[in-house]
């Protein structure tokens, strides 16, 4: 595969993000490529358009493997794995987060559980109010996230599109509340 140099730019950029994303470089930009492409590549092609020995690849493709992030395709009279990455962005995008869930939010979720239903040691209490913030808050967005989930992509999109409009909807009921004849809460 020929690399424009705004494909290289991508691919680059995609390597250094890697590693702030938990990922090495290496899979950043395989990644990268794979995602570009417009059809399935093979290890080796993979391996000398980012010139990147086959068992960097290799250890690479296993670990975009483990993150559901590639797809495996086979050609028939052709014995090589060929990668492919889902077009959807937003499949991906869903993809991603479930696994930074589970490999992230869900063990801390447990924890702070345990540590909560665990007997509270003397002096404990301010602490424990701390994880129990804590816990909850995580929760809660945990559970805000399982509602998106549910959410078919285009109708995310329009709700993403909405931003600050939203905010300012909730504003609004509070202000019609109090047209209506309604009692405004205090806010504390």
């Amino acid at each position: 595969m020929q690399l424009t140099e705004s494909m290289q730019t991508f691919i680059s950029h995609f390597g250094e993000m890697g590693s702030r994303w938990g990922i090495n470089r290496t899979v950043g930009q395989i990644y990268a490529l794979l995602y570009l492409s417009k059809e399935p590549i093979c290890a080796d092609d993979i391996s000398e358009t980012l010139g990147f020995s086959r068992s960097n690849v290799s250890m690479g493709l296993k670990e975009l493997d483990s993150w559901r992030l590639v797809r495996v395709k086979h050609f028939q009279k052709d014995r090589k794995e060929y990668y492919t990455v889902p077009e959807d962005v937003w499949e991906i995008f869903r993809t991603l987060v479930e696994e930074r869930k589970k490999r992230e939010i869900d063990p801390t979720l447990s924890m702070l559980r345990d540590v909560i239903l665990a007997p509270k040691a003397t002096g404990e209490d301010y602490s424990r109010e701390k994880m129990q913030e804590m816990h909850d808050l995580i929760e809660m967005l945990t559970g805000w996230y399982m509602d998106m989930q549910k959410v078919e992509t285009e109708r995310l999109v329009n709700l993403l599109k909405l931003g600050s409009k939203v905010y300012k909807l909730y504003e609004m009921k509070d202000k019609l509340a109090v047209i209506a004849g309604g009692k405004k809460k205090e806010k504390r």
